[in-house]
């Protein structure tokens, strides 16, 4: 069996990514293996769904130990998902073999990559809204070092919006490994607005965790699984998302995910084939207009124009005092 090491390094560089941000790892690997090495997108769907089945019980373990998960949701959610997943893999079978098969699913993928970056928006926005009404929400962006949430919230839960989200994620997920991170969780938090920001995390990891073997056991069976693929991504991931879960609490949290939004959009562009003038000057045009955008929510919202309030701690000041003025380790 050939290793690729090249795509070990990808996937770790990914996977840094994903420990830093909690993005979904699907949105990020399935279009490297296509756009960067040539992997057909059903296979890249299939192998990326093999990995990612052995590797979200892990994070999900560590949630369930710690209290954060609402098992009441995360059993409607499987409802829909779970058999969800495993059609949304015989649909993209039944649309047929060959070049055909592979041209829906790369378009499939660039409609949900457009949708996870969308959804990281959305995420930004509502976690300002949060900081703004705190008070009567209950949730709010915790600062870094900070436990996201104290007290589990006390939710109502509603099954059959619930069953859906479900479902609809379960579908995409099975047809383009995309979205048991990035899609079901902002979903989540526009229904339950308020769950914990802990606990949103915990119940959409545990959740995802019988979505995604679902879904690779459909690939397994219907789909186009290389076993050389699967071993180079947890060959680099598993070390990745080690490391970017270390550095995570002084990153940027809030700078990173908008870069992300911009790699997800550039993805999604070349899964339709843009060109690159094309895509670089969608690109601009949204580094243009997002800022203004931004800063007219933000004070909408009663909040400070200043890129540094609460997203993120202001830039330390410049010392010049002593060495042993500061302390590097706080």
């Amino acid at each position: 069996m050939h290793f690729d090491y090249t795509m070990a390094l990808g996937s770790f560089l990914v996977a840094i990514v994903v420990g830093l941000t909690g993005m979904g790892g699907g949105a990020l690997m399935t279009p490297m293996l296509v756009t960067f090495f040539g992997v057909p997108p059903l296979t890249a769907v299939s192998s990326d769904l093999v990995a990612a089945a052995v590797m979200k019980p892990v994070g999900g373990l560590v949630h369930l130990r710690r209290g954060t998960v609402n098992l009441r949701l995360v059993g409607w959610l499987c409802a829909g998902s779970v058999p969800a997943a495993f059609c949304g893999v015989l649909i993209a079978r039944a649309l047929g073999d060959g070049t055909n098969v592979q041209l829906v699913i790369q378009r499939a993928l660039g409609v949900a990559l457009l949708i996870a970056a969308a959804g990281l928006a959305v995420r930004g926005y509502l976690a300002m809204r949060d900081r703004a009404e705190h008070r009567t929400t209950g949730r709010r962006t915790a600062a870094p070092g900070e436990p996201a949430a104290i007290e589990p919230a006390a939710i109502s839960v509603r099954p059959i919006p619930t069953v859906l989200i479900g479902i609809v994620g379960g579908l995409v997920v099975g047809m383009t490994s995309v979205g048991s991170g990035s899609l079901i969780i902002v979903a989540l938090l526009a229904l339950y607005p308020a769950l914990k920001a802990n606990q949103l995390v915990g119940t959409d990891l545990v959740q995802a965790i019988p979505l995604v073997m679902s879904a690779a056991f459909g690939h397994l069976l219907f789909g186009d699984f290389k076993l050389e693929v699967t071993v180079a991504l947890l060959a680099g991931s598993l070390p990745g998302v080690y490391l970017g879960s270390r550095i995570s609490a002084r990153a940027p949290g809030g700078l990173i995910r908008r870069a992300l939004a911009f790699v997800l959009l550039a993805s999604a562009l070349k899964m339709f084939n843009v060109s690159n003038t094309g895509v670089v000057w969608t690109l601009l045009g949204v580094l243009l207009a997002a800022p203004a955008l931004w800063m007219l929510l933000r004070r909408r919202h009663g909040l400070s124009a200043l890129p540094w309030t609460a997203e993120a701690p202001a830039p330390a000041p410049l010392v010049t005092g002593p060495p042993h003025s500061t302390d590097a380790s706080r």
